[in-house]
């Protein structure tokens, strides 16, 4: 299975959108070099003040870009970057991969996805009615997360819009994603 990155993203400062930048350099353990939630021990606000010295499960976050194309056809307009993400993908089910999965990105770079992004409030802030967009049940009543998945920095690496993405699953039994 193998897709794309299409863009890339980060921010030094707390924000809920972060700009574009040529290119991002990840670092083994610790993220995306200069971007706020960088770090070993988790970085996002609401986290840190539950327990500051949580293992970061959340260095690195991918959006696929499709989601931007499903939400536009209700009229909501979200570019890369737009809700936080630093890695957007196209080509590739990030939503249906398991935990563990390695993420080969470019020439060195290797992510292990650790779960689904927990889509907040913010989203609404940016765009009204979008949360339920992102977020929302299956048939069965099971809640449904879209707004990408988390992962942490095993190979650091340089990555760049137009990277190669190659995915290679772990072993099973597969476990599925939930919210970190």
């Amino acid at each position: 299975m193998n897709g794309t990155v299409t863009a890339v993203s980060s921010n030094s400062e707390y924000s809920f959108t972060k700009p574009n930048r040529a290119g991002i350099t990840l670092l083994a353990g610790l993220g995306v070099a200069g971007d706020v939630h960088a770090g070993v021990t988790v970085k996002h606000r609401s986290r840190v003040a539950q327990d500051p010295t949580q293992p970061n499960l959340r260095q690195v976050h991918l959006i696929h870009e499709e989601l931007f194309a499903e939400v536009a056809e209700e009229g909501f307009r979200v570019t890369p970057g737009d809700l936080g993400e630093n890695i957007t993908t196209r080509g590739v089910d990030l939503l249906g991969l398991p935990v563990g999965t390695l993420l080969r990105i470019g020439d060195e770079a290797v992510l292990e996805v650790t779960g689904l992004r927990n889509p907040c409030l913010q989203i609404d802030a940016f765009q009204d009615g979008l949360l339920k967009r992102v977020v929302g049940r299956d048939e069965a009543g099971n809640i449904v997360r879209k707004a990408g998945i988390m992962s942490v920095v095993r190979v650091g690496g340089v990555v760049r819009p137009g990277d190669r993405l190659t995915v290679v699953l772990p072993d099973e039994p597969h476990r599925p994603l939930d919210r970190v």
